[in-house]
């Protein structure tokens, strides 16, 4: 299914989609969304990206492999969660605060990077499953 329409049009909707699970992850703490959801419609933009122009130039956009995103996920939720042990609090349990950078403040959590974290993971673990998927079927 590689017709010039769809190989014109999917760099665009790639670009949508990516900036649309962008938007659920970040919402996901008021609204329904968060980093699982997110991480699925930024991996079937890869895929959609992946099937109108190959395997090759998904992986020249990326930039990262997609192993090593799932690796910096994981670590990332998993520091999320460890940074509690040293407020002597359960771990995974959620801390607050309020930087105020270049007058403006600016709400962090660690629950917010463990949405991060699991987005990367499943941006990466799927993506990969993804082009490995459609390199074997090429040849």
């Amino acid at each position: 299914m590689r017709t010039v329409i769809f190989r014109t049009v999917a760099p665009y909707l790639t670009s949508l989609m990516v900036l649309f699970s962008i938007f659920v992850l970040l919402r996901g703490h008021n609204e329904p969304g968060g980093g699982f959801i997110g991480g699925l419609i930024a991996a079937s933009a890869f895929a959609v990206y992946g099937i109108a122009c190959g395997v090759s130039p998904v992986r020249r956009a990326m930039y990262f492999h997609p192993m090593a995103l799932s690796g910096f996920g994981l670590l990332l939720a998993t520091l999320s969660g460890l940074l509690s042990l040293f407020f002597d609090v359960p771990f995974l349990t959620g801390l607050w605060t309020s930087p105020h950078l270049f007058g403006v403040e600016l709400d962090l959590s660690t629950p917010l990077f463990f949405d991060i974290g699991v987005y990367f993971v499943v941006v990466g673990s799927i993506t990969s499953v993804a082009l490995a998927l459609e390199e074997r079927e090429k040849s």
